[in-house]
């Protein structure tokens, strides 16, 4: 689709591969169509081994991608002729059971497909048998393993979630071991950026966690029901390097090898963690019989009691930092001439490092708007007063309109062709990226930034929240202010970080229908976790529309590093969002007004003529059958638009009501709710001709209609008329109908 996709090719399909030529002490391996049908019969077994977060529905199994992500993009099929057999639609990409354990692993090479089966036979409980690791990317000369030998030992290390992030590979040729870490998103022999901590989803349910150096020490105290993890490489892990908000809100006790390295190392991880929001950490001391290197490994394998030992040996707690702080002096302040900082958005709409969130309730045309604005911005062009100081680099996650639909709005747009050719490679976006934005997410959104920015952007726009929502512990609810606040501060930040700090964020968020009461006290209180967002952000935005039969929209502007900007009135006209004059919009408003004023009495005319009409032939309705008789008859609508304008009508005198149809030869009411509906001067049946037998005179005889009851305007009652021959009618303004 895009430069973005890994074009995995037909070297996939695993079928077509070499038969694997076993060492002569080895045993002779299963084959590939063996292990294949073997998974076939344990799908329930193998799929959520792979893919924690992905679910069993309607006969098949969904995951969002290969990398484990939560969706359902990703589907594999259970049963028939095609069981075992995977297609992700929104790549394109597809393949068997094998082609699906490689891309979940990592091991999607060539160079991989040994190490792929001998860890689907382990799996299976087969013995393990040399492993081959993946192969450095030509140009990786730093990471060749050609020369290491096999693979002895291979350590996965996943997200809270259990999404696969990297594994680490041992070799162990002649002048000692070595390790090699695999980042699987990157997809390359390398260390991933951020490197993840070991054991993750151990880690998300305790309080207290051990820090050793080395998966092998890691696992020998998980193995004893010990929460533990390390950092990838151990003592040799660049402190600054590895991602340390797993153990935020976390107690740990770091366990160090027996020599110099390990407590330097120690040190310097403690402090890492204090910075993370770990809320206690100490060092434990070594006894000092034992020999030096000794570590966590070596006292379980030398029967130690662990558990006592973590419980009562001397450590040395370290002490939080104190917090970085600067303050300044009234004299300071003053004397400070430097210039202000160019706003990336002005007039102070977004700062940098700022962060704007846009809000307005579902189809108001926020995403379109969005849109319009961010090109622009991009192109370095002023928008609605809006100013970039240049061509503004974006990067746009779009999580919710598809890459058809979301090209087809592009192309909608009616943009000058030297404002899109500008613009062209200054805004890169995504098509519904289906993620979550949790330690993973942010990842993955950090590598495709880099990709596309590897000098720094200027804005980062996520659209919308609730798509890619992480409240941490506190759930994921977006109305919930501590997990709104975790998501900005732990995950939103921990982004913009990564990428630049001084980029601009714009969050995009849905709010709910406003009413005319709450746009005047206080819009921005529509916005979900509206507590924590108002509380976080440098500015906000809300697009409404006040009058859904009106085009026009408003939009209102918060700022809380710079005056008050006026309420905008903005309509999309040929293509491109403009503001209204907003004298010219009253005068629109009016003329609105003006015709609706005269298609409501041209219907009040037409009922009454028809009420009329019909009694002439003898016909009488109540409200509810003239509703059915005219049901989108005579430009009168529906029944329910019907039923409001009589009701209209009999409040305003026009129409009253007679309940004695007995005496004038009329079928009796099964309802004396009301009665028979009557307007002024009707008459049952046309006036006849009478000739007096004694003059001869010819004479006009009527059966005239009289009310009986009619509709009070206070309370709405139905009373009895005092005077049947006095119509009087309570006209008041239009409007207020």
């Amino acid at each position: 689709m895009n430069g973005d996709v890994v074009e995995l090719g037909a070297w996939r399909d695993f079928n077509t591969a070499p038969p694997q030529k076993p060492d002569d002490d080895r045993q002779p391996e299963t084959s590939v169509d063996d292990l294949k049908d073997r998974l076939h019969g344990n799908l329930r077994g193998v799929l959520p081994y792979l893919f924690p977060a992905g679910v069993f529905r309607q006969g098949k199994f969904t995951v969002g991608d290969v990398l484990g992500n939560r969706g359902d993009s990703l589907t594999v099929e259970l049963s028939g002729p095609k069981a075992g057999m995977w297609h992700d639609f929104a790549t394109g990409e597809g393949g068997d059971i094998i082609s699906l354990w490689g891309a979940a692993t990592g091991q999607e090479s060539r160079s991989c497909f040994p190490a792929l089966l001998d860890d689907i036979r382990h799996w299976l409980g087969e013995p393990r048998y040399e492993l081959a690791a993946p192969q450095a990317e030509p140009d990786a000369k730093a990471n060749n393993v050609d020369e290491l030998g096999p693979v002895t030992a291979k350590w996965d290390y996943r997200d809270g979630n259990g999404n696969l992030l990297a594994c680490v590979y041992r070799y162990d040729p002649p002048d000692g071991k070595q390790f090699r870490p695999w980042d699987v998103l990157a997809r390359k022999m390398k260390a991933p950026s951020p490197r993840p901590l070991y054991n993750q989803p151990g880690m998300r349910a305790v309080e207290e966690v051990i820090l050793v150096e080395g998966e092998k020490a890691a696992d020998a105290l998980i193995g004893l029901g010990i929460c533990a993890t390390t950092a990838m490489n151990g003592a040799g892990a660049p402190v600054e390097k590895t991602d340390w908000s797993p153990l935020s809100g976390k107690r740990v006790l770091i366990w160090p090898d027996k020599d110099a390295p390990g407590w330097q190392y120690a040190e310097a991880t403690a402090q890492a963690m204090l910075d993370a929001g770990a809320v206690l950490v100490a060092i434990l001391l070594p006894p000092d019989d034992k020999p030096e290197k000794w570590d966590a490994a070596d006292a379980v394998d030398g029967g130690m009691d662990v558990a006592a030992f973590i419980a009562t040996a001397e450590r040395q707690s370290i002490a939080p930092p104190l917090p970085q702080a600067r303050a300044f002096s009234l004299r300071h302040m003053l004397d400070d001439t430097s210039p202000m900082p160019d706003d990336i958005i002005a007039p102070r709409v977004l700062t940098p490092s700022g962060l704007l969130v846009f809000g307005g309730a579902p189809k108001v045309g926020k995403s379109d708007f969005l849109l319009s604005w961010l090109v622009h911005m991009a192109a370095g062009v002023e928008f609605l007063s809006f100013r970039p100081p240049r061509s503004l680099r974006i990067f746009y996650l779009q999580a919710e309109i598809q890459y058809h639909y979301l090209r087809e709005r592009i192309r909608q747009i009616n943009l000058p062709t030297e404002i899109s050719r500008e613009a062209n490679d200054n805004l890169v976006m995504t098509p519904q990226l289906k993620l979550i934005l949790n330690a993973a997410g942010v990842a993955t959104v950090t590598a495709l930034i880099t990709k596309h920015f590897p000098d720094g952007l200027d804005i980062i726009v996520i659209d919308p929240i609730r798509n890619v929502f992480d409240g941490g512990e506190a759930g994921p609810s977006e109305n919930d202010n501590n997990a709104m606040l975790f998501f900005l501060r732990d995950r939103v930040e921990e982004l913009r970080d990564a990428v630049d700090p001084s980029a601009g964020i714009i969050l995009v968020h849905h709010t709910r229908k406003l009413s005319k009461k709450q746009v005047d006290e206080d819009p921005f209180q529509a916005l979900s976790g509206a507590g924590s967002l108002r509380g976080y952000y440098s500015s906000g935005m809300i697009l409404f529309r006040p009058d859904e039969a009106q085009p026009e929209r408003r939009l209102i502007t918060e700022l809380r590093n710079g005056p008050a900007l006026p309420t905008k009135v903005v309509d999309k006209q040929d293509g491109q969002w403009v503001e209204v004059d907003q004298p010219s919009e009253r005068l629109v408003r009016r003329d609105y007004g003006e015709k609706l004023d005269a298609e409501r009495l041209r219907k009040r005319d037409t009922i009454l003529q028809l009420l009329y009409d019909e009694a002439m032939d003898g016909q009488v309705y109540t409200a509810t059958q003239f509703a059915e008789r005219f049901e989108n008859s005579a430009g009168l609508g529906g029944r329910s638009t019907i039923s409001e304008r009589i009701s209209v009508l009999t409040t305003k005198g026009y129409i009253k009501f007679f309940r004695n149809p007995e005496e004038h030869g009329l079928p009796e009411l099964s309802r004396r709710r009301q009665g028979y509906l009557c307007v002024e001067a009707m008459q049952l049946g046309k006036s006849q001709d009478v000739v007096d037998d004694v003059t001869g005179e010819v004479s006009e005889v009527i059966h005239p209609l009289l009310p009986t009851h009619y509709k009070c305007r206070q309370s709405g009652a139905v009373l009895e008329v005092e005077s049947p021959d006095i119509w009087v009618y309570h006209d008041e303004e239009t409007a207020d109908e």
